[in-house]
């Protein structure tokens, strides 16, 4: 999540025209389909002059993560409420024997945990293989696929309807690796209810963290550890699984980089780390980072671009221009940022492993791309789902 004070530092260079390269399906869309959230209060306040804005947007992000959870109730219980208080005012000239009483309130609520639970089982699980189009179906096949999204777990409006939202998606893919950040604990919670099928792997237990989910039945999980940023001022690391797939062995990484432009030089020590330990991984392993990176594409020419052997996947298969923008206020209005405001923030680096068959990417697609019925798009990221194979053995 991008707060309205962050967003306001972007260079003219980073802004452009909300008509230009807007994916197909949102081409129609029309101006007058964005509606005010009033419920938000604290999102475009100012920073304090006396707190750094680094540290004062870390504050927010978990205080934010911390009221999540309270939101995600809140949402769960209003239309029960409303049913009980209609509940009590029809039954109230009723005066029932002590031993009939019962507590409506816990039997209500109790109902709608079960049917919330339901809800999102049903959101997982409910398309079968048969209504799955061909790019689905090739997470059954020998293709690796991927999918890597900051969920804005911080956001607190609209908890359970983005969760299902989420859970259609991760549900209708299947991915084999699924690399996410900004979560928190009731969305890690959520997840890994639902998600059995899934090996859950936790950058942090604190806030809000990345995470890292292999699908069991075609992942193999080795081991994992944690890199931890040593002057990192929002909590921020790399969280680092080895795994096999179909026999090839894995590195997979993810990691939300330091947030906003004013921390630019903390975000390139990040990801020098990123890319050493990149390339320090066993040889013969073929290594997948991905994550919110925060990056402009200037920073990386900063460093003197990409270095040997790391590629960018989105690079690699040609700069689709459909899957340029990850973060896009253009389209996605969910943090109600007055400028149109387009980056690659989200990105994908693959280091190819020295023996054996090469991983090469064969697409890449965004997703997220749709309202919700609550007015609000699952995240204030697109999500990326990419697919890989792997080539003939040198």
């Amino acid at each position: 999540m991008k707060t309205a004070s962050e967003c306001s530092q972007v260079t003219v260079e980073e802004q452009s025209s909300p008509s230009q390269h807007l994916p197909e399906r949102l081409e129609n869309r029309s101006a007058g389909s964005k509606h005010k959230k009033n419920t938000r209060k604290t999102r475009n306040q100012s920073i304090s002059p006396a707190t750094s804005p680094a540290s004062s947007s870390h504050q927010d992000k978990t205080q934010s993560a911390q009221q999540t959870s309270a939101r995600f109730t809140s949402d769960q219980s209003t239309q029960t409420e409303a049913s009980q208080l209609q509940s009590v005012q029809t039954q109230s000239t009723q005066t029932p024997p002590i031993q009939d009483i019962h507590t409506p309130s816990t039997d209500c609520k109790s109902t709608q945990t079960i049917q919330s639970s339901f809800s999102l089982q049903q959101a997982y699980w409910g398309r079968s293989f048969t209504e799955q189009s061909a790019d689905e179906q090739k997470t059954q096949s020998s293709h690796l696929t991927l999918i890597c999204w900051n969920i804005d777990g911080l956001d607190p409006d609209n908890v359970f309807e983005r969760a299902k939202g989420l859970l259609s998606h991760l549900g209708k893919y299947r991915a084999d690796v699924v690399l996410l950040q900004e979560l928190v604990p009731v969305s890690w919670k959520i997840l890994k209810n639902i998600m059995k099928d899934y090996q859950f792997l936790q950058g942090s237990e604190d806030g809000y963290f990345t995470g890292i989910l292999l699908r069991k039945d075609r992942v193999q999980f080795l081991q994992s550890n944690i890199v931890k940023y040593p002057t990192t001022e929002m909590g921020r690391n790399l969280l680092i699984a080895h795994a096999s797939f179909l026999g090839h062995p894995l590195c997979i990484m993810t990691s939300h980089l330091e947030s906003c432009k004013a921390s630019s030089q903390e975000r390139l020590n990040q990801l020098r780390r990123v890319w050493k330990w990149m390339k320090e991984a066993p040889q013969d392993h073929t290594v997948i980072f991905g994550g919110d990176t925060n990056l402009r594409d200037w920073e990386v020419k900063k460093l003197g671009g990409l270095p040997d052997g790391i590629s960018d996947v989105w690079l690699m298969l040609g700069e689709p221009e459909e899957s340029r923008y990850t973060w896009d206020t253009s389209i996605n209005d969910n943090n109600e940022i007055p400028n149109s405001i387009r980056l690659r923030f989200d990105r994908l680096f693959l280091r190819a492993a020295a023996e054996g068959a090469k991983l090469q990417p064969e697409s890449m697609t965004l997703i997220g791309l749709e309202k919700l019925k609550c007015d609000y798009f699952i995240s204030d990221h697109w999500g990326i789902l990419c697919t890989f194979i792997f080539g003939n053995t040198n």
